[in-house]
C-alpha cells in the first residue's frame, strides 16, 4: 500500500483515544487504530525506505507494526504516577543498523493532533557517547562549526536545538575552550515542525525525506564521533 498521506481518520483517533485512554475502549477501537494508524504510518515508512537510503545507506526503515521502526503505542507506567496505559501520539524511529542502539545516530517522527515534528541527531545519548561527541567537538573544533552551521541545517531547523545543557563545563574540558557552549550540551539534535495539512498528503513523505537529508552534515559529525558508518 503506498502512502497517501495521514488522514483526518487518523489524528480523529488520537484525539479520541486521548479523551478514551482506557483498555476497554482501546479494545474496542483496536480495528481503527490498526486501520487509521498503524497503516498509513507502515507505508510511510514503506516509502520513506528508498528514500532515506540515498541520503545515508546505514538507517533502517522497517514498517512492521511489532519489531520495526514504528514505536508501540502502549506506554511503560511501571515507574510512571500516569498511569495511562496509552501514547496519544504516534511515532517511528529510523535507527542506524548498528542495531536497536538508540546511542547512535537516528532519525525522528512524531505524530499528534496539532504537534507533528522530524528531525534526526542524538537525544540524551548515554555518558560514554555523549563524551565521545564532546571530545570530538574539543579536539575537531572546525570540523564542528563546519558541521553545526552547514547551509542547510541553519535552512532547514533554523539551527542546532539550544535545550538541554549543563549549567558548567564537564569535567575535563577548559571552561575557556572556544566551543565550550556546545561541549557542555546534553543532546545534539535537529528538529523541525509540521502540520496536520501538510501530513494528510502523499507528499509528505518526501518532505520529512529532505529534511533528514539536510541533518547530514550534523548526522555524519555524530556518527563519526561515536565510531560508526555513516
Amino acid at each position: 500500500m503506498a502512502f497517501e498521506g495521514f488522514s483526518k481518520d487518523f489524528f480523529k483517533f488520537l484525539r479520541d483515544l486521548k479523551k478514551n485512554n482506557e483498555r476497554a475502549w482501546f479494545e474496542a477501537n483496536r480495528e481503527r487504530y490498526r486501520n487509521h494508524v498503524q497503516a498509513p504510518l507502515s507505508a510511510f515508512i514503506t516509502d520513506l525506505a528508498p528514500l532515506l537510503a540515498k541520503t545515508s545507506p546505514n538507517f533502517t526503515c522497517d514498517p512492521r507494526p511489532n519489531g520495526g521502526s514504528m514505536f508501540r503505542i502502549h506506554r511503560d507506567v511501571r515507574f510512571a504516577k500516569d498511569k495511562s496505559p496509552y501514547k496519544t501520539h504516534a511515532a517511528a524511529h529510523f535507527r542506524h543498523t548498528v542495531g536497536k542502539n538508540v546511542h547512535a545516530p537516528g532519525y525522528y517522527l512524531h505524530l499528534a493532533p496539532g504537534e507533528i515534528f522530524f528531525g534526526g541527531g542524538m537525544y540524551m545519548p548515554e555518558p560514554p557517547a555523549l563524551a565521545m561527541i564532546r571530545t570530538r567537538i574539543a579536539e575537531r573544533p572546525a570540523e564542528w562549526s563546519k558541521a553545526r552551521d552547514a547551509a542547510s541545517i541553519r535552512r532547514t531547523y533554523g539551527g542546532i536545538a539550544s535545550r538541554d545543557a549543563l549549567a558548567k563545563p564537564p569535567r575535563g574540558f577548559p571552561a575557556d575552550h572556544p566551543m565550550i557552549e556546545d561541549i557542555k550540551r546534553k543532546s545534539y539534535f535537529v528538529g523541525v515542525d509540521g502540520d496536520e495539512a501538510a501530513a494528510a498528503s502523499p507528499a509528505f513523505v518526501k518532505q520529512v525525506a529532505k529534511a533528514y537529508a539536510d541533518a547530514a552534515p550534523l548526522m555524519q559529525f555524530l556518527c563519526a564521533a561515536v565510531g560508526v558508518k555513516y
